[in-house]
């Protein structure tokens, strides 16, 4: 079997993925469990429909343990250095974009929390990869799919 890639994890975001396997296994599981045992009852389960959506759901939600699981035993925790002046995972940093002409703040993170809506940016995307170990005052080109974009580093938090 394939060894489990490292999952880079905020401690909060590793305690809400903790939360979020408690809640899958006390919760959900017996929930689900409850809607087969009765869609049983129906009798023939080749023509249930009650049955085969209860079925997917204890799939999905299965399927969603197991990734929980493997995100957490393979988690690294990231402790954030707030006296760095160089950008790394868990900082929150704030940059002029050249070619729109904006300041926007993004926070570094590991693939699993990146929401690039709310400005949480994967280590690994090619914003993010770029701006690891600049400092502030800094003027980042990044390679993107779109052409290069340019950013200066304002600050480091």
């Amino acid at each position: 079997m394939a060894e489990s890639k490292e999952v880079i994890l905020s401690k909060e975001y590793l305690e809400k993925l903790e939360d979020e396997l408690e809640y899958l296994k006390t919760k959900r599981r017996p929930e689900i469990a409850e809607k087969i045992k009765i869609a049983r009852s129906f009798g023939d389960l080749s023509e249930n429909a009650d049955y085969d959506e209860a079925k997917n759901e204890q799939g999905e939600i299965e399927s969603r343990i197991a990734k929980v699981e493997d995100m957490i035993r393979n988690a690294k925790t990231i402790e954030v250095d707030v006296n760095s002046d160089e950008v790394g995972v868990g900082n929150t940093v704030t940059v002029y974009d050249e070619e729109f002409d904006e300041t926007l703040d993004y926070k570094i993170v590991g693939t699993a929390e990146s929401d690039p809506v709310k400005g949480f940016i994967s280590n690994e995307s090619p914003v993010g990869a770029a701006l690891l170990g600049k400092k502030k005052d800094d003027r980042v080109e990044v390679n993107t799919p779109n052409g290069k974009m340019y950013f200066t580093i304002k600050n480091i938090k």
